[in-house]
């Protein structure tokens, strides 16, 4: 009865059962022909055309034993054994997609067609295309296609306001799960707004209870009116099934990711320029607050869009564009999904008080210039590639924003810092021999080809190193903060 009421309740067709003066429930038998034919079929039919299944392979090379480059093993079986030689095996996996553009643009997860060598595409009418990446991008895990389909318009799918969506509200399901062909799920929002789910960087995601498995990540969450409010991405589940518990990466930030695709794929969000924290239950109390709920500012990056908006370390912003803000995650959610140029009025609580600024959002500078170079010489550095950090290059990087100095981006194969591993990438260099290291420019001057001694600090996954070498004799690190 449940579903009757749901359905009945949307589409206005009067009710099979009353409540009696009494409370209980009065069983009518459907009063018309259309009462009975209550049905998600023309939905559907709109919907799922829309919808495509997505295989992928990627050729995985099974590296041979070292011992078959020994000169000893070649010296002695000659240097055409074939014996180990690389082989070669084919993984498979599969998902699905959604085709939002009529000439052939398609949306589906990253994770779906991360690291594939070929990705073919599968329309509802059992056409098959090879699709090409536009855009990928990890941290929102959305990733856009591209197949060519000639002047035929495809059917699409309409990308919704994803912030008009309530919890309660039904919603369908559409993917692959499993490979076993395209299949339609029902049920409703359970929750909005779910951040803390370690799925992505920008974590904030629609759950529904509407059955996904695998098979159905990157496939369409789709609003009774038949627009596309999500990418269902992931399910909690111990066991790889569903357990009625599944999220959806939301419309409004898949417009992000489309928006920077269509605009040859260059991807740089908004950025407001602040460092902060949630405020829980313990931090609201000292604020002043009665309820944990906002982030707490730090940090403000000079010159950032919070900068010019007046926030200082200590403020509380309480939302963004009239929408409530619960915590970090959902801070840099709605900021993501703006665009440059967009002046957003926050709630902030200063001193106080409740107060409306105005941040003109930018994107994130690029100052210092990164001047990626890789070092060359006769030194223990010889082959390391690094580059100066900024808030924009920092983006890329997908680190702190905040984080200044000399990043190693690349180390070379056959290199000592390569054979040492004194040395790794993310690694942000500090000082060498003695010489404060902030720019690129810094550690050039810094290496002195002619030097015994090598005493260079770095900072790795927080913590502070300090490493001592000698050139083919001895190298020795330690922990100094």
């Amino acid at each position: 009865m449940l579903l009757v009421w749901l359905l009945q309740g949307f589409f206005n067709l009067g009710a099979a059962a009353q409540e009696g003066a009494s409370g209980e429930i009065i069983r009518q038998v459907p009063a018309s022909q259309g009462q009975v034919l209550l049905s998600y079929a023309p939905l559907v039919a709109d919907s799922a055309p829309a919808v495509v299944n997505i295989y992928t392979k990627k050729i995985l090379r099974q590296r041979r034993s070292a011992m078959f480059d020994d000169p000893l093993f070649k010296r002695f079986f000659g240097k055409q054994f074939s014996f180990g030689s690389p082989k070669e095996r084919v993984q498979g996996s599969l998902g699905s997609g959604v085709i939002v553009r009529q000439n052939g643009v398609i949306v589906t997860n990253n994770h779906v067609i991360e690291g594939a060598d070929e990705i073919r595409v599968v329309l509802a009418d059992r056409r098959e295309f090879d699709a090409t990446v536009v855009l990928a991008d990890p941290r929102t895990d959305i990733a856009i296609l591209k197949i060519q389909v000639g002047d035929e318009p495809l059917p699409i799918l309409r990308l919704a306001d994803s912030d008009t969506v309530l919890v309660g509200d039904i919603v369908l399901a559409i993917g692959n799960p499993f490979g076993v062909g395209q299949t339609v799920t029902g049920g409703i929002v359970s929750a909005t707004a779910r951040t803390q789910q370690g799925i992505s960087d920008f974590g904030f995601f629609i759950q529904t209870d509407a059955a996904v498995n695998p098979g159905n990540s990157g496939g369409a969450l789709v609003g009774i009116q038949g627009d596309l409010l999500g990418i269902n991405t992931a399910i909690y589940s111990r066991t790889g099934t569903s357990n009625g518990i599944g999220f959806a990466v939301p419309a409004n930030m898949v417009k992000s990711v489309l928006r920077a695709a269509l605009n040859e794929g260059q991807l740089t969000r908004p950025w407001l320029g602040v460092k902060g924290q949630s405020v829980t239950n313990e931090l609201a109390s000292g604020l002043g607050l009665d309820r944990a709920g906002g982030v707490l500012v730090d940090q403000v990056y000079p010159g950032s869009p919070a900068s010019f908006a007046g926030l200082l370390p200590g403020d509380v912003i309480m939302a963004v564009d009239g929408k409530e803000v619960l915590d970090e995650p959902a801070l840099n959610f709605r900021i993501a999904t703006m665009e440059d140029g967009t002046k957003v009025p926050l709630a902030v609580l200063s001193e106080g008080f409740i107060q409306e600024r105005t941040a003109p959002l930018t994107l994130p500078p690029e100052d210092p210039a990164r001047e990626e170079q890789t070092l060359d010489g006769k030194h223990p550095f010889q082959g390391v590639t690094i580059a100066n950090l900024s808030p924009r290059f920092n983006e890329e990087l997908q680190i702190d924003p905040f984080l200044k100095g000399v990043v190693v981006l690349k180390v070379g194969n056959r290199t000592a810092a390569a054979r040492y591993q004194f040395l790794a990438p993310g690694d942000i260099l500090l000082g060498v021999n003695g010489t404060r290291v902030e720019y690129v420019s810094d550690l050039s001057e810094a290496i002195d080809e002619t030097s015994e001694r090598y005493v260079y600090q770095f900072r790795r996954r927080g913590r502070v190193r300090e490493c001592s070498i000698v050139p083919n004799r001895s190298f020795r690190c330690n922990d100094i903060r």
